[in-house]
């Protein structure tokens, strides 16, 4: 049964879906191209989230559900609806959020752009798609707004399609999720076939109940995974993150912070009672996550590009939440997913404030200095770095905790020990990053002449740098209405616990992170071109990201351009010359052969007659 407040929740993405359609048919004939149109209406779906929010406590958490019917076959139909529970009512509240501080942001960032409503109205087409995605109560109607993620992706990426660089990372990423995606479908249609019910509430039912064979089960949610794996950029599909980069920096933060790279990370806590059901995709989960976690972030140490080195930081996070998904602590992935996202909303805001100061240079090698040029960045960049690092009492130390009470609790100590290395690198990464551009003297010109950002954008980073503050202490219990943690949001069986050896540990791991960093980036110690040097291989190899976009060229190159020159000339010879053009050849030769007979003279007739009866006769008798 609906609620006032709840009902309201189908209007979300509508209203965003309207703004798109007013910007791009209107927009020219509006101030500002119609940008106030997307922020007014992204602002409009924050103020009803707290509605919605409010209503939904005030009736204990009850899931709401609103559908309607799209398909109907005599007893069998299709529903698309809306449902309001514990994840997508969180998931809502980071989207409309994040989405409105980036669109205030890029009033100032992307100003005089000569396509100013366009990117405007793309922002309102894909927080529309994000918030379907996270309210569809089934599997095809998730799907369809999945899609129309990616397509929002790719328009945000190649925005600059005049840029070679642009347009190719936006083919890249909508190529590559694809490849999740296709899985993701047939894991679907796996489902379907299985319980002739898309909700996802009725197929774990079925599962639970034991409808579904284990066979199916394990393939259909192994190419579940492997749609959330192209969308939250997990190993090996994680080659389209980096590159997006080419696209607006304001993009990055949306994309990084609460939309596409989120939805992988949704599908799978949202799903999570089908994949308890099968342990051996869970281990693959946690395989995947915790080398992705290691991976991207041994990447983000090498980098030397600033967005590089936040797009690899984000690849690597993304690895620890599915980590924890495989250890099933849901309520610790989601939680962590909600304080990422602020902080790297930060961060990515924060290094557009970096370019915007120097002229849009992102080499690291370029900056330096900009502590006293750039104040406002420069600190609230230092809130999103120690949060990340999961330095007390920023978030990041509480949403990093509970993945390793998850990790503890839920699987082999080997993971445990692994996730502390990757918690070390994240620090240490984060300290480079921050000496590199912030400490010491400038090592350009451009580095010289930085300035702070305008209000407009440094308003939202104060807002984020906030945020990477306090939002740890939303895990803690509060005694006011029952309030026992933000576990207890996710699922109500969850309670906020602290392991004191391992908060200590991870914290003193973190910290000895930070301090390396600062030793050998900020104050030179030790320099970081002989340590390289010493190790030369090894770094070339990181620093070639392990040559996974050099094999998957070769693949390209080597197989599937040669395949295709291969059914190019099979279809061109075979098919199409000899099967189709042969035929018909073959017919007008033999006709023109055949029309030799055709004389019209009745002797010769006559004698083919006499010639078919001899030979009838003859047969006969040999016979």
């Amino acid at each position: 049964m609906l609620n006032l407040e709840t009902n309201l929740v189908w209007t979300l993405p509508l209203i965003c879906a309207v703004s798109f359609c007013l910007i791009t048919f209107l927009g020219k004939y509006l101030p500002l191209r119609g940008a106030f149109i997307s922020i007014i209406a992204i602002g409009i779906c924050f103020v009803l989230f707290w509605f919605i929010l409010k209503d939904f406590i005030a009736h204990n958490w009850i899931v709401s559900v609103y559908d309607f019917d799209w398909i109907i076959i005599g007893e069998w139909k299709i529903t698309w609806g809306f449902a309001v529970d514990r994840i997508s009512i969180v998931m809502v509240g980071l989207i409309t959020f994040v989405a409105l501080l980036v669109q205030i942001y890029s009033l100032g960032y992307m100003k005089g752009d000569s396509r100013f409503g366009w990117y405007y109205a793309v922002h309102s087409l894909f927080a529309a798609a994000m918030l379907l995605l996270v309210l569809a109560d089934n599997l095809l109607f998730l799907y369809f707004a999945w899609e129309l993620v990616g397509l929002g992706s790719y328009l945000l990426i190649g925005f600059w399609y005049q840029r070679r660089p642009a347009a190719e990372a936006a083919k890249k990423a909508f190529i590559t999720t694809r490849i999740g995606d296709v899985g993701l479908l047939i894991g679907i249609i796996l489902v379907f076939n299985a319980t002739g019910t898309f909700h996802i509430t009725s197929i774990i039912h079925a599962a639970q109940e034991g409808a579904i064979s284990e066979t199916v089960m394990f393939w259909s949610a192994l190419l579940i995974f492997v749609g959330a794996m192209g969308k939250s950029a997990q190993f090996p599909l994680h080659v389209w993150l980096p590159d997006a980069m080419e696209g607006p920096t304001p993009v990055s933060a949306l994309i990084h912070a609460a939309t596409m790279v989120a939805a992988g990370i949704y599908l799978v806590g949202r799903m999570m009672p089908f994949f308890e059901m099968i342990p051996s995709v869970l281990n693959i989960i946690s395989i995947i996550g915790i080398f992705t976690f290691l991976a991207a972030g041994s990447i983000a140490l090498v980098m030397k590009d600033i967005k590089k080195v936040l797009a690899y930081s984000t690849i690597s996070h993304l690895g620890l939440m599915m980590l924890s998904l495989g250890a099933v602590g849901v309520s610790a992935a989601f939680f962590h997913l909600i304080v990422h996202g602020f902080s790297k909303a930060l961060l990515f805001l924060g290094a557009g404030s970096v370019m915007h100061g120097m002229k849009e240079h992102t080499d690291l090698n370029l900056m330096g200095g900009l502590l006293k040029k750039m104040p406002i960045t420069s600190i609230t960049f230092l809130f999103g770095v120690l949060s990340l690092a999961g330095i007390l009492p920023f978030g990041g130390f509480f949403s990093k905790d509970e993945i390793l009470i998850s990790v503890f609790h839920g699987l082999n100590p080997t993971f445990l020990i692994l996730t502390m290395v990757g918690v070390f690198l994240s620090a240490l990464y984060m300290v480079r990053l921050y000496c590199l551009v912030f400490i010491g003297k400038p090592r350009s010109k451009e580095a010289k002449a930085a300035h702070e950002s305008p209000y407009v954008m440094s308003i939202p980073l104060i807002i984020l740098a906030v945020l990477a503050l306090v939002s740890g202490f939303f895990a803690l219990p509060i005694p006011i209405n029952g309030y026992e943690g933000f576990g207890t949001v996710i699922d109500s069986y969850h309670h906020f616990e602290m392991i004191p050896w391992l908060a200590i540990g991870s914290l003193a791991i973190s910290i000895s992170g930070i301090i390396l960093g600062w030793l050998i980036y900020g104050k030179g110690y030790w320099s970081s071109t002989q340590i390289t040097s010493k190790s030369y291989r090894l770094y070339k190899i990181i620093l070639d990201k392990y040559y996974f976009d050099e094999v998957y060229q070769w693949i390209i190159n080597k197989v599937i351009l040669a395949f295709a020159k291969f059914l190019t000339v099979f279809d061109r010879v075979i098919v199409n010359d000899t099967g189709i053009d042969g035929i018909g050849i073959s017919i007008q030769k033999s006709a023109v052969k055949i029309r030799l007979m055709q004389t019209g003279q009745v002797y010769n007739y006559a004698l083919s007659m006499i010639l078919g009866i001899l030979f009838v006769v003859i047969l006969w008798w040999l016979i």
